[in-house]
């Protein structure tokens, strides 16, 4: 049984993604399972190998260690296309040709996605005829590849948040620069690497169906999922870089310890008490999933000095 981390590295992690990844190795080492970290550098525009050694340094040094080579996605773009090629055999993929704009205005223009949640994608190019596939073509924009659904709605149980179920939309498996989407790409992977134990954010519960339809048509096993609340800043919003110095290297530079990092993401996940500043190995034998906070946390103070 396997658990994973897994950033993007296009900078280094804040204080939100310390404590995700923290709570993925106490998940992963509490029931002594191995634990991965795999480097989802798909963005070839940001994801830089300094981010990626920088975000490696900031897990070790708060108490991470995983098994294994650090796996980069961008040395897997084969594996990628293998999966695509198999999704395609029956004709469940398709050519798409709108870009962002027109998919914005379509959506604004439609009263809801026929083959999908509202909002998403409203299926322009899903039945074009060759004749009008060879004239967008002719006219030079490549095409995104889209996985052809039907609306399905897939249930699962989060180990912290509960039932859970949604719809899914007719997902792009790879982008029109060819570069594969990362809704196809971490479920490939999870797969290859037997994934069993997968923690993230919140953010992406809603991203789970896609993750669930595209595990069965590619005759992947489900891991189990937990979902956990974000750090928010003192407004309320999703932790920034705008909300202070919220990165390890940021916080060291205000006078912020790594033990001070450390101790807070304990408290914050209930783990430790208010006098106690524990280290990450003597939380595992604490760690239990269905205690974790169900809400958001705001940051702490410290993250205001700079």
């Amino acid at each position: 049984m396997t658990g994973r981390f897994a950033p993007s590295p296009t900078g280094e992690l804040h204080l939100g993604n310390l404590r995700t990844a923290v709570v993925a190795w106490l998940s992963a080492r509490a029931d002594q399972r191995s634990f991965l970290v795999r480097m989802e550098d798909l963005d070839i525009v940001q994801a830089k190998p300094e981010h990626a050694a920088a975000q490696l340094r900031d897990l070790a040094a708060i108490g991470i260690d995983w098994d294994g080579d650090v796996v980069l996605q961008s040395e897997r773009f084969h594996l990628y296309q293998e999966a695509l090629e198999r999704l395609g055999a029956d004709g469940s993929v398709y050519e798409c040709y709108c870009s962002r704009r027109d998919i914005r205005l379509q959506i604004e223009a439609a009263s809801s996605a026929p083959h999908g949640p509202p909002g998403s994608y409203p299926g322009t190019c899903r039945d074009l005829t060759d004749a009008e596939r060879e004239e967008r073509r002719a006219a030079g924009r490549p095409p995104a590849l889209r996985l052809r659904t039907m609306g399905e709605t897939y249930e699962f149980v989060d180990r912290l948040v509960g039932r859970s179920a949604g719809p899914v939309d007719d997902v792009v498996l790879r982008r029109n620069d060819g570069v594969p989407a990362y809704n196809l790409a971490v479920v490939v992977d999870d797969g290859l690497q037997s994934v069993t134990d997968v923690v993230r954010g919140d953010d992406l519960l809603a991203s789970t169906p896609r993750h669930l339809m595209l595990q069965r048509r590619l005759g992947i096993d489900t891991p189990s999922y937990l979902h956990i609340p974000l750090v928010n800043g003192s407004d309320g919003e999703r932790l920034a870089k705008s909300h202070g110095a919220t990165t390890l290297r940021e916080l060291r530079d205000a006078g912020t310890t790594t033990a001070d990092v450390v101790t807070w993401i304990a408290r914050s996940l209930d783990l430790a008490t208010a006098t106690e500043t524990p280290s990450l190995d003597q939380l595992v034998g604490r760690f239990d999933p269905a205690a974790l906070p169900r809400r958001a946390v705001e940051a702490p103070d410290f993250i205001r000095r700079r």
